[in-house]
């Protein structure tokens, strides 16, 4: 089993910049040996995160599934506003889980969208009633839909803190009316295209967080991942009932391993453990059918 703390790939060509939970930031290197001021080469590791940790323990193929599925769906969204990707003519060493995008000014704002209450929404639902200061009907249980999608944005906490919620006042305040409420709809519209696309898979989207850059122009494009199972919940609509743990295709089977078998507490500060085989090939299994039943398509 590898282990995720092993040194940051080289490739040639190119420069490391930074390592982040999931992925690797490269820059091209021009003719000149300078680096290059506008193209970025994003990198879909195999480490997986869960509640702030880099797990030590990879999942084959990971990094592969985020990388494809993310491109199948940026190209189901083109229509809603553009994205960063530039080319998936990339080095051979790191071929079929990166790409080639355009450097964007990032938004401090991690915007999530939810159509079902799960996760941290229902901690907060329970505790107030309200997701993000968005009130609620009384008497929703974990998985009900919610009678429409609801914007809960949250911090961007720097590496090893919590993400916290955000109200939309809070949002405004740190990016201006007009940006806020232009990300809102179309982190909503982002949601509300996806499931009725995955509908057609069997799935159901409880949620998702998206990320929006700002270019050069000062127009507004959807950058990082979209829609795969570390971003969202996805949920096979066939066994969906409201008051327990949905059965899913993302990186919830992992947490709950952590939480419910594990033995570890995550309120300890202590590192999580490594995960067993038999936890990373249901893991891999979990994010490939994902892939797969959405895309119709092997990996």
């Amino acid at each position: 089993m590898k282990e995720a703390d092993g040194p940051v790939i080289k490739v040639p060509g190119y420069v490391h910049l930074y390592s982040g939970k999931v992925r690797d930031l490269y820059a091209p290197l021009l003719a000149d040996g300078e680096v290059d001021p506008d193209r970025l080469l994003l990198v879909a590791s195999d480490r997986m995160s869960a509640y702030d940790h880099i797990l030590r323990t990879t999942i084959p193929d990971k990094g592969r599934v985020l990388t494809q599925l993310s491109l199948w769906w940026f190209e189901r969204l083109a229509d809603l506003l553009p994205n960063h990707v530039l080319s998936t003519h990339v080095p051979e060493v790191v071929a079929g889980r990166a790409i080639l995008v355009r450097r964007l000014r990032m938004l401090p704002v991690e915007c999530v969208a939810r159509a079902y209450l799960t996760g941290g929404g229902l901690g907060e639902y329970r505790a107030s009633g309200a997701v993000s200061g968005i009130p609620l009907p009384s008497g929703l249980r974990d998985g009900s839909r919610l009678p429409e999608p609801i914007f809960t944005p949250s911090t961007k906490a720097p590496a090893g803190e919590h993400d916290e919620p955000m109200a939309y006042a809070e949002v405004v305040a740190t990016i201006g009316a007009d940006r806020a409420a232009e990300v809102r709809d179309l982190t909503l519209a982002i949601l509300m295209r996806a499931n009725a696309i995955a509908a057609e898979s069997g799935i159901l989207i409880a949620d998702t967080k998206v990320e929006f850059g700002i270019d050069a122009d000062g127009g507004v494009m959807l950058a990082d991942e979209v829609l795969t199972p570390d971003s969202s919940r996805f949920w096979p609509a066939a066994t969906w009932q409201p008051g327990r743990t949905q059965e899913s295709f993302d990186k919830q089977y992992v947490r709950d391993w952590l939480t419910r078998d594990s033995g570890w507490d995550k309120a300890s500060g202590q590192e999580p453990p490594p995960l067993p085989e038999a936890v990373v090939a249901a893991t891999r299994a979990r994010y490939m059918e994902a892939y797969e039943r959405l895309t119709g398509l092997r990996l």
